[in-house]
């Protein structure tokens, strides 16, 4: 007598690398259905042998085919799709493929538009004047939270206390974690105001010193690539004999407040630095 593995569901899971959720759809959809389910326990067994029917669907969606498609497939009592369904999916494949040729030459010739931009339009240097802010300190879950965080706590308390902000308005964030947490992070966020307030548990108002020199650089997409462009503002204040001098900035242009698209984002580092 020769003996059947059994396969409890988990086990399965693992060792064929499929999720439990996506072999119970399966087995709702008529794809895989267990091989024995223990009726007082409910637990489902596999056997060796679904494991080949189960790379036969995971293969066949590599090439396009949907579920129901291929539950067609297997109902016909093969695991080979007709000549005639492979020539359609084929001629998808190519219609897809010259898509997909033509948004690669639109990207590159973006890509290539940027690289053109000298060093000298990257990189600036300018005096951030001495400023009066209305300023939050929290430590918040993650940069995601840093949207939600101005719109519904900060400005409507900066509304209620009745500040004035000037036109163009300028606001910026100061990181005071000492090391990198993707979670927990101590932020700082200070918006400018025309005169000092009356603080409050949430706002408390000061007056920041003059920078005489900060090299500033664009930074365009979402928060969690910020370290792409430090990576080549700090290279560049090295090659050009600059020295830190003080807590860096991150200036706030466009947001998600009025750009839903997270690569439309733009905002501005601002680092002090002097001359060696």
């Amino acid at each position: 007598m020769i003996y059947r593995t059994k396969l409890k569901i988990g086990e399965f899971s693992r060792m064929m690398q499929v999720t439990v959720k996506t072999l119970r759809l399966y087995e709702q959809k008529g794809l895989l259905q267990p091989d024995e389910v223990d009726k007082w326990t409910g637990y489902r067994y596999y056997s060796i042998a679904q494991m080949q029917r189960l790379s036969s669907i995971r293969t066949l969606q590599q090439m396009g085919f949907s579920l129901a498609e291929i539950k067609e497939i297997f109902d016909s009592n093969t695991a080979v799709p007709p000549m005639e369904q492979l020539e359609e999916k084929i001629a998808d494949c190519e219609q897809q493929l010259h898509l997909l040729q033509g948004r690669l030459q639109l990207l590159l010739s973006l890509r290539d538009s940027r690289k053109e931009i000298s060093t000298m339009e990257k990189f600036s240097i300018q005096t951030l004047p001495s400023i009066i802010v209305a300023s939050h300190r929290e430590v918040i879950k993650n940069w995601q939270a840093l949207g939600p965080l101005c719109t519904e706590v900060i400005g409507p308390e900066m509304h209620r206390l009745g500040c004035r902000c000037p036109v163009p308005g300028y606001c910026f964030t100061v990181e005071h974690n000492k090391e990198y947490k993707p979670t927990d992070i101590d932020i700082e966020y200070c918006e400018q105001v025309e005169e000092m307030g009356t603080d409050s548990t949430i706002i408390q108002f000061k007056r920041l010193p003059e920078v005489p020199t900060a090299l500033c650089m664009a930074h365009h997409g979402p928060y969690d690539r910020f370290y792409e462009s430090y990576t080549e503002l700090f290279r560049y204040i090295e090659e050009q004999g600059y020295r830190i001098t003080g807590e860096h900035r991150t200036l706030y242009v466009d947001g998600i407040w009025n750009q839903k698209d997270p690569e439309k984002w733009l905002s501005i580092l601002q680092v002090p630095v002097a001359k060696e």
